[in-house]
């Protein structure tokens, strides 16, 4: 009865042993990695500038097989481009691959050139800034309401010491010669002497008459007679001493 029982035990273990060695095991699925994803930047130098200027456009992508900008088309996966923008343009990148897409972009900003006044000649400058002095009728003192203008005039001439200047007295054509031309005379000398009170140099100044002769408008009117009144600037040029 014994040896029995022990022939089925070694009857199952045998079968349990061969069961297991008729087992397979399953190997695991190899691992597929995803393509790498592309990589772009995109860079303009300089960045700002005025019109008709260049800039260096560069760019550089990874793991890309088409590479577009927009504006200029497909290119390279790395290089640069001199361009010549005529207004301020964003240059859009676009980088595409078998992982995927990347874009970059950058800003070029185009100024207008700015215009620079020509600089004035020294005789300009003076015609610009110094102006005449306009007399009542029949008098050589300085009006109220030109005294402020002969300061500004000084003023201008005090911050350039180094011009020289004529003033000519004018009358209208109204009475003889011989009394326009004293009148002349005391009218440029008149703004000469403000001049000088308000520290312009007496050497820098000379005066002159020309009383009716060189009038400035020739109508016989009250209008045209109130243009010839007046104390005129000449300028003479650099006192070369001064500087």
């Amino acid at each position: 009865m014994k040896a029995e029982k022990l022939f089925v035990f070694l009857c199952i273990v045998v079968l349990a042993m061969i069961g297991a060695g008729c087992h397979h095991v399953v190997a695991p699925a190899p691992v597929v990695e995803a393509p790498p994803a592309p990589a772009a930047t995109l860079t303009a130098v300089p960045n700002d500038i005025e019109r008709g200027a260049s800039v260096d456009l560069t760019w550089n992508t990874k793991n890309a097989t088409s590479v577009t900008i927009d504006g200029i088309g497909s290119v390279s996966a790395s290089g640069s481009r001199i361009i010549t923008p005529k207004t301020s343009t964003t240059y859009h990148l676009t980088a595409m691959g078998a992982g995927g897409a990347a874009e970059a972009s950058v800003r070029i900003t185009v100024n207008a050139p700015v215009e620079h006044a020509p600089e004035l000649s020294d005789e300009k400058l003076f015609a610009k800034n110094v102006k005449d002095i306009f007399f009542d009728f029949d008098n050589y003192d300085v009006p109220t309401n030109e005294a402020q203008i002969v300061d500004s005039d000084a003023a201008f001439l005090e911050q350039h010491p180094n011009f020289t200047l004529l003033i000519e007295g004018h009358c209208d054509d109204r009475g003889s010669d011989e009394y326009n031309l004293a009148l002349g005379d005391s009218r440029a000398a008149a703004v000469r002497d403000r001049l000088v009170l308000m520290g312009v140099s007496a050497e820098r100044i000379s005066v002159i008459s020309f009383g009716k002769e060189r009038p400035f408008c020739t109508t016989e009117d009250e209008s045209c007679w109130s243009q010839n009144r007046r104390a005129h600037f000449v300028f003479k040029g650099e006192n070369r001493a001064a500087r």
